[in-house]
């Protein structure tokens, strides 16, 4: 046995395992069966060209030594990303805890209570801190969240505004600038027109809807928007607010003056830069906009029993409901990130938070001083934590970065400052000393802070924040630790069971993989830090768009979209752009089959285009002749398939480059949607099968964690008349020479986290990934051929064979009084989380077991699967109060005095012999989804329920 093999640790199947797997499938080999699943035209002939297999000691030098060619300087760029000190106990038991990071998103609401509570954590401190009423779960970085808000304004206009079409929203010139680069790329597509100006002079005409302004400014000025705000209200115009979090401890938060909106990152609370994320956005509102609102939102309900219990509130999968309709295509939230944050306001509570924020003031007043003894003058006139000074800005970088510190240089003559919580009095120290060299002067040392505030005191917070029982109870780590501990109880996620969600991909999240993520040369880096200092990122970044060009066949990649919905937006933005850059400005119908992720429709809708549904034949394929129906109806005005493939159903479509052709033939591109990207890697590709712009989800097929909903990182790759069209960035050069303004606010988007994914692709290797393709459809094939007898199989491939995932039928069971929710409820008994539930069929299960499940976990869930289908049997219509309309069953229930229900405790608890080796609990009973609608409650209790 080869130890060292990386294959050997992530492949889940033992050699001696093939035997039984194949005869249960009916074949006589592994080619066999893949040959029979993937049809022939479109297998690649040759293996991938990929660099040599490192094993994971081999991988863990190499990363160690790249990561030191990164140069880790003090930062003081600021523009939204700061150095910040991430607490230990947050990010041993959080950030590098399994439990946490390889949970998935909340779905199933009563194993997922920890999670839960810690995101309504999240929520309430982004309420109390902006002074809103509503917040989500978290969006992906402050520039898209920023974008998610014109676009919630542009929404909510008022009647009279929608019919006279005003569709002018000011931009403040004070916006970060990456800001305004994802407001232009998204603006444009939806009809919004954007004017960028000096908030002090805007006239307020009745031609604009909403504005957005930057709190405190790019450069850390501080403004009095208040009279805006009032001003705008007057004249219809809501208003977002961009704001610093931290700042709002100690500034008037904007909800108090007025703001409709208020977005940001929490990225200063304990999250490490990793050259621009993942890092969880905040978004808040007021409640009159929920429903327009984008992303998730966890709210209180209560279960069966009327024990209080969370769960995502408001159809929180919206798009999957409203399609093109949907306010956003925003599935994907940064869920470990927030908890990661709200954590952080766990620990630090109020106080230390006031203290963190003084610190980081007094800070930035202190050398405002020092430098003013220097000669060099601080221009703004009101300040949290940037100044601003006016001097020969080459000269001072020199020294600067002589000295290891980096600086944001506005102009040559003009140099912007921003503070942070790790700045010490030694660091004010060499500051000062860069300037005293570049003056000629004698530097001096500080002997203590500047006590004096640097903004008007009318502007001063007022209002408490956290007065809840959660932010004050936990200040020290053993009570931390023990809190985390407790939340974690009760979230099922991999280190319990195999998670066989259909279309989610939930893979072994290797440790080996995981362990850069922690390396200081990686996680501290600024996203607009220098070219010539992050020589280790380019190199990783640039090796891996290379892994994924040879991986998916196209000549083009970027890295920059952070979450799969993103990488569709981004895909279709560039099909976009190609129609213009041709003068094909009438290019804007979207084809789409009716089987499609929501996210789909709702991605086009965004990207400006008109959505035709094209059919599905009755064995769940693509109609070819509706799709060339429609294509010729259409080709003037054709601008793209979305298609995804294998297809939603589990199928490889023997028809596939037939339809791709007819796109082509057309005038049209075909994007291809990259959720099913595991069952293709070293076997087909989308450029064979004629896709000319594919997403990658690296959170499913490329081995970064779920997180419990998030981080996602969602890349496209193109054929190269797509490569000029690669989105830009405004600060660092990245993109095609056509390029389209930037997608997320990171260079990279979520860079950090890429290391996983080319972590997974160096240690795999050819062989490797080629390999966890062809045991991803071996797995599910077994499967597939253990339950088929038990459950109908929805739809197959042309010789029987399932891809990568299957459907299971349960709609008959209505029969019996059954619903599929019902199972989905009763898998938690056996210690499963439920496959993916009624999607892409209502009433049916999608199951996808993924290549790092081993035979016995295949077993135990297949076991659970027909157990279940046994209890559904003995069910009968005429009596609801069976084990199926109760499960989950909870440890409070089986450990009652009395016990009335018609069944025994061990069968609801333990109804088969594997359970009582690793029981899961779940923490609560069913809950109960109506009555949070009905009485939506968002944030902790407020004080008085402590009392």
């Amino acid at each position: 046995m080869k130890t060292d093999s990386f294959a050997l640790r992530h492949l889940g199947p033992r050699d001696h395992d093939l035997p039984k797997m194949l005869e249960t499938i009916g074949v006589e080999s592994l080619d066999q069966l893949i040959n029979e699943t993937i049809p022939a035209d479109i297998r690649l002939k040759n293996p991938l060209e990929l660099e040599h297999i490192m094993t994971e000691y081999e991988f863990a030098n190499h990363i160690r030594l790249l990561g030191r060619t990164n140069k880790v300087y003090k930062s003081y760029i600021g523009l939204g990303y700061h150095p910040t000190v991430v607490p230990a106990a947050i990010q041993r038991n959080v950030f590098e805890n399994p439990s946490w990071y390889t949970a998935y998103t909340p779905y199933q609401a009563e194993i997922a209570q920890g999670r839960l509570e810690a995101i309504l954590n999240f929520q309430t401190m982004v309420i109390e801190l902006t002074g809103m009423e509503i917040a989500n779960a978290s969006l992906l970085d402050e520039s898209t969240a920023a974008a998610e808000a014109m676009a919630l304004l542009f929404d909510v206009r008022s009647r009279d505004q929608k019919k006279s079409n005003v569709n002018k929203f000011f931009v403040s010139e004070e916006i970060l600038p990456q800001t305004l680069s994802v407001l232009q790329t998204r603006s444009a597509p939806i009809g919004v027109e954007l004017v960028i100006g000096n908030h002090q002079e805007f006239e307020f005409s009745k031609e604009f809807f909403g504005a957005i302004l930057q709190y405190p400014g790019k450069h850390g000025q501080i403004y009095d928007y208040a009279g805006f705000i009032k001003k705008a209200a007057e004249n219809e115009i809501k208003v977002a607010v961009a704001a610093d979090i931290l700042s709002l401890v100690k500034l008037t938060p904007p909800g108090e003056i007025g703001a409709a909106v208020v977005v940001g990152t929490t990225q200063r609370f304990g999250i490490p830069m990793g050259y621009g994320g993942p890092h969880a956005a905040y978004f808040a509102t007021k409640e009159e906009y929920k429903r327009s609102m984008p992303g998730r939102i966890i709210g209180v309900s209560q279960d069966a029993n009327g024990n209080r219990a969370l769960r995502m509130a408001l159809q929180t999968r919206e798009q999957h409901i409203k399609r093109e309709k949907a306010t956003s295509n925003i599935c994907t939230a940064q869920v470990l990130l927030s908890v990661m944050a709200g954590m952080f306001a766990v620990y630090h509570g109020p106080k230390g938070l006031r203290y963190i924020a003084d610190k980081v003031h007094r800070m930035a007043s202190t050398l405002a001083d020092a430098l003013n003894k220097l000669g060099v003058y601080q221009t703004n006139t009101a300040f949290f934590d940037t100044i601003v000074v006016k001097t020969d800005a080459k000269k001072i970088r020199v020294i600067a970065e002589k000295n290891e510190i980096n600086f944001f240089y506005i102009d040559d003559e003009t140099i912007s400052i921003s503070l942070n919580e790790t700045t010490l009095l030694t660091d004010i120290d060499d500051v000062i000393a860069v300037f005293a060299e570049a003056l000629g002067k004698e530097a001096f040392v500080i002997k203590e802070y500047t006590a004096e505030n640097n903004y008007p005191t009318h502007l001063s917070r007022t209002t408490d924040f956290l007065l809840h029982d959660v932010f004050n109870n936990h200040h020290s780590e053993t009570s931390l630790m023990r809190y985390i501990k407790r939340l974690e109880r009760k979230d099922l996620s991999l280190t319990h069971s195999m998670i066989a969600l259909g279309s989610c991909t939930m893979k072994l999240n290797a440790a080996a993989e995981m362990l850069p993520l922690s390396m200081p040369y990686w996680n501290s880096i600024h996203p607009f830090a220098p070219l010539e200092q992050v020589q280790g990122y380019t190199t990783m970044l640039k090796k891996l768009e290379h892994q994924l060009n040879v991986i998916t066949g196209f000549a083009g990649t970027t890295l920059q979209p952070n979450s799969g919905a993103q990488g569709e937006y981004a895909g279709l933005m560039t099909i976009r752009a190609y129609h213009l850059s041709r003068g094909d400005d009438q290019r804007k119908i979207c084809l789409i089959p009716g089987s499609a992720h929501g996210t789909n429709p709702a991605s086009a809708a965004m990207a400006g285009m008109k959505i035709i549904v094209t059919k599905t034949m009755e064995n769940g394929n693509i109609d070819v002749e509706d799709v060339r129906e429609k294509a010729l109806q259409y080709k003037d005005q054709l601008s793209a398939l979305m298609i995804t493939y294998p297809s939603t159903h589990g199928v490889f479509e023997s028809a596939i480059r037939e339809i791709t052709q007819i796109i082509h033939d057309n005038g049209g591109l075909v994007y291809m949607d990259g959720a099913n990207m595991n069952a293709q890697v070293g076997l087909t590709n989308p450029a064979t099968i004629g896709a000319d712009v594919c997403h990658l989800n690296l959170h499913k097929t490329f081995a970064i964690p779920h997180g419990g909903g998030g981080p996602g990182v969602g890349p496209i790759c193109v054929n190269e008349k797509l490569v000029p069209f690669l989105p830009s960035n405004p600060l660092v050069q990245v993109g095609g020479d056509q390029a389209i303004t930037a997608i997320s606010g990171a260079p990279y988007g979520s860079a950090l986290v890429c290391l996983i994914s080319y972590g997974y692709i160096c240690m795999l290797g050819s062989e490797g990934i080629t390999d966890a393709t062809k045991y991803a459809i071996l797995n599910a094939n077994y499967m597939k051929a253990r339950l088929e007898e038990h459950y109908p199989i929805l739809y197959t491939g042309e010789t029987g064979r399932a891809a990568h995932e299957m459907i299971l039928d349960c709609r008959s069971f209505k029969e019996k009084g059954i619903e599929v929710v019902d199972i989905a409820k009763r898998l938690m008994d056996y210690g499963f989380h439920a496959p993916t539930v009624s999607f892409p069929v209502a009433g049916t299960l999608m199951i996808e077991p993924t290549e790092s499940e081993d035979v016995a976990e295949l077993d135990r869930f297949c076991d659970a699967m027909i157990s279940i289908r046994k209890e559904i049997e003995a069910s009968v219509t005429d009596e609801p109060n069976n084990i199926l309309k109760n499960a989950p069953h909870t440890l409070a229930m089986l450990t009652a005095d009395t016990w009335v229900l018609p069944y025994s405790r061990e069968k609801a608890a333990y109804p088969l012999e594997y359970v009582a080796d690793n029981k899961f609990w779940p923490s609560v009973r069913r809950v109960d989804e109506t009555y949070g609608d009905r009485n939506l409650i968002c944030s902790c209790a407020p004080i008085e329920a402590y009392m």
